[in-house]
């Protein structure tokens, strides 16, 4: 199984509503693809996460340009050795970003083709599934307008918990008294039997995000998602000693090397890496061995295609438990319920949860096939 060629895609669509967090308005989605051919013409697939809000080509050149030439002519079972040689070369001028997220969707390809080649399921390569279903958790409530009303997130809480959903990460950062009233008329609205959870997408400062914690002590939530700026450790460290609520955080970070200090500094519950950003599945195993050691739970954090989705999928059931007791409670899968045709219909069969839960796929390699006419509509050869 020797790399042969590498096929580099970006896509890019306009949403037809843009919608926003606390951060900036999203006004499309994007992503950058890989496909990395061996010598036998099987293929690999593997994403480089976008997330709509940069220029696909950036991580597109990457692969072209620096990967590219480095890993033509290597063996697909290499991924270790190649993903330290990556990190590497690249270190001066990369170690977080798209380069980072480059790495990743070569990455991702190299386990796909090694699952396809040994015609077994990436979970099973990565040691193996601790689980074979997995609960999800609808992710959305995006603004797509700003102001006090909140008929449009009831209405979403309400449409998730009849699809199935008892989990929900709501999304807040528009201001502390804001995000109370949101969340009280959440909680009215679907009862207490649906879990919630909290996304600021670093929206605050430590004493904010203590303040709002301090709001929302008695929701029993499944964790506060990036309260504060990523680069603020210390700010997640304070935070942390000020709030009963599980910390979450990681979207924003990557490699075991950008993690380190952010877990042995003990600043989070539950680690958030991206399987399409951090540094692929063979950084998602390191990170994890980091996270196991100072006790916390790995859970990923997803937002890409479909494939993005599928790789999570694998390292969610190869991840181990923290603290594996009779009623500890494994790691959830992100459901994005954002408008995202890359994941609705780049595979023949997209990811589907059915009352809450999803299956891990068991086909060889990551299991999705390509649709190959949707591909050619919608996807710019780089």
């Amino acid at each position: 199984m020797i790399i042969e060629h590498i096929n580099v895609y970006t896509l890019s669509s306009q949403l037809p509503r843009p919608f926003a967090f606390s951060q900036q308005w999203v006004t499309r989605r994007s992503a950058t693809l890989v496909e990395v051919v061996t010598e036998e013409g099987q293929s690999g697939w593997g994403e480089a996460l976008c997330a709509g809000l940069l220029e696909p080509e950036l991580a597109a050149s990457v692969i072209k340009h620096v990967i590219t030439p480095q890993v033509l002519g290597r063996s697909v079972f290499d991924t270790e050795v190649i993903w330290h040689e990556l990190y590497n070369r690249t270190r001066d001028y990369g170690r977080k970003g798209v380069v980072i997220a480059a790495i990743s969707a070569l990455d991702i390809a190299l386990w796909d083709l090694k699952g396809k080649a040994t015609q077994r399921p990436v979970s099973a390569l990565l040691g193996g599934a601790f689980r074979l279903r997995i609960p999800a958790y609808a992710t959305g409530f995006f603004r797509t307008a700003l102001g006090q009303d909140t008929s449009a997130l009831v209405e979403e809480a309400r449409r998730h918990q009849a699809a199935g959903f008892s989990s929900m990460k709501i999304k807040l950062g528009f201001g502390v008294a804001d995000d109370l009233r949101a969340m009280a008329d959440i909680r009215d609205a679907v009862g207490d039997d649906v879990e919630l959870m909290i996304d600021a997408n670093h929206a605050y400062t430590v004493s904010e995000a203590a303040l709002l914690a301090d709001g929302l002590k008695d929701f029993r939530l499944r964790w506060f998602e990036e309260p504060v700026n990523p680069d603020d450790k210390e700010g997640y460290r304070l935070l942390r000693q000020k709030t009963l609520i599980p910390l979450a955080a990681g979207e924003a970070e990557f490699t075991m090397f950008g993690f380190r200090d952010l877990l042995a500094g003990r600043c989070l519950d539950i680690a958030q890496p991206d399987v399409a950003m951090a540094g692929g599945l063979t950084a998602m195993q390191h990170i994890t061995a980091l996270a196991l050691a100072n006790g916390i739970q790995v859970n990923p954090h997803v937002w890409g295609t479909a494939i993005g989705q599928y790789a999570s999928l694998h390292a969610i059931a190869a991840t181990p438990l923290v603290n594996p007791t009779l009623a500890a409670r494994g790691p959830i899968f992100e459901y994005d319920t954002s408008a995202h045709p890359f994941r609705s219909d780049l595979v023949t069969q997209p990811v589907a949860q059915t009352d809450g839960w999803v299956q891990v796929p068991t086909g060889p390699g990551l299991g999705f096939t390509i649709d190959q006419d949707f591909l050619r509509e919608h996807a710019r050869r780089y």
